[in-house]
């Protein structure tokens, strides 16, 4: 099984050494607790979050909860459908919210950071160093980060899409030794595919293959959010595949971070599948720039890539697609089309198509000039997958 359902000790050596962390929020834990405000709600997650920090950890927030706010301040009991209104409720709520999180903070002697975040923020290379250095500061100044997308201004084509894909995002970039996303549920459970009932919770998941996607059950998504277990398991194999833990875990209480950085058997954690952490450049050509082609290997480079660390060269290509120039991200798949690696790409497509398969002697021959370099992805520039 890629699962266990006790921890046996795996956790305490897992998170022996965390000192970064990145905590998700999710919109219900804020917004639909029966008897209890959101104020209130920010105040105990803010009492505890003083107490992790006081504890010597770093801690980054990614909330939810704007459009949820602008809807309890507006008196909307149903999340509209329309853009333009989404938006509009995403501006008002984030004033609220950031509000209330200033309050809480500040009464605890410490202060609150916002960024609001878009897609392009994290894709964009120079945008993304600017984010991280800015985020680096607040945390070297004490102060607390928390960070939502940025839905006032975010369409479809442009945004992240939900904020547990964007802890992940946050979680590489800030390169954060945990990432803990707090939900209405108490982790993974395996679930009956026959009858879809739901079984024992799953304590650690060393592997995120498919029997673990196959049994992704339900959604915290209510009339404030969207979200469920699917997304979560994305944002898992975001972060493990980078070299660091992640956690589900119900929040109702927010005690229960303290259990968890305690390493006691709560929620799932998913453990790294990689024993080197990706450094920087790694990360955002996994995770934060986009391919724009696709490169189509045989047996032999793709196992040459994957076993030997070898760079690309054009005798291993056997096909491409898409449009792409000289210095652009391209995936690398195999002959089952699953990607294996991504890259900066040292040729544009014109030129690969006419050196695929090619011995890298015959480069500029075929080419009809002066190349710099025989391999088509170096290995210093690519990142398995």
């Amino acid at each position: 099984m890629q699962y266990d359902y006790a921890d046996n000790g795996t956790r305490g050596e897992v998170l022996a050494q965390v000192r970064r962390v990145v905590i998700k929020i999710g919109t219900r834990l804020l917004m639909d607790v029966k008897g209890q405000s959101p104020a209130e709600r920010i105040r105990q997650l803010m009492k505890v979050v003083g107490e992790l920090r006081q504890s010597g950890l770093e801690v980054v927030v990614v909330t939810s909860g704007a459009i949820g706010a602008g809807m309890e301040l507006l008196k909307l009991r149903r999340r509209p459908k329309g853009m333009a209104a989404l938006q509009a409720l995403a501006a008002v709520g984030q004033c609220q919210l950031m509000t209330l999180y200033e309050e809480a903070s500040s009464e605890l002697g410490f202060h609150c950071g916002q960024l609001l975040l878009t897609a392009a923020d994290l894709h964009d290379r120079s945008r993304h160093l600017r984010v991280a250095q800015c985020l680096n500061e607040l945390l070297a100044r004490e102060v607390l980060p928390v960070i939502n997308e940025n839905d006032s201004v975010c369409v479809d084509e442009i945004k992240v899409g939900d904020n547990d894909t964007l802890a992940a995002l946050v979680a590489g970039m800030a390169r954060a030794d945990l990432t803990i996303l707090l939900t209405t549920i108490d982790g993974m459970r395996e679930r009956d595919e026959t009858t879809g009932e739901l079984g024992k919770r799953m304590s650690v998941v060393r592997e995120l293959g498919s029997e673990i996607y196959n049994m992704a059950q339900g959604t915290d998504g209510n009339r404030f959010s969207v979200g469920g277990m699917i997304t979560k398991l994305r944002a898992a194999a975001m972060v493990t595949r980078s070299g660091e833990p992640l956690i589900i875990a119900e929040g109702f209480d927010f005690a229960i971070l303290p259990r968890i950085m305690a390493a006691e058997d709560v929620g799932t954690i998913f453990l790294p599948s990689r024993h080197r952490r990706m450094h920087a450049r790694q990360r955002f050509l996994a995770f934060f720039s986009e391919p724009q082609g696709e490169l189509i290997v045989d047996e032999g480079a793709a196992k040459a890539l994957i076993s030997q660390g070898r760079s690309l060269l054009p005798g291993g290509i056997v096909g491409l697609r898409g449009v792409f120039k000289a210095g652009d991200t391209v995936s690398i798949v195999n002959l089952a089309r699953q990607e294996i690696a991504r890259g900066t790409v040292n040729f544009s497509h014109e030129d690969v198509s006419r050196i695929c398969g090619a011995k890298s002697g015959d480069l500029e021959r075929l080419l009809d000039r002066p190349v710099n370099s025989q391999e088509v992805v170096h290995r210093d520039a690519m990142v398995l997958l």
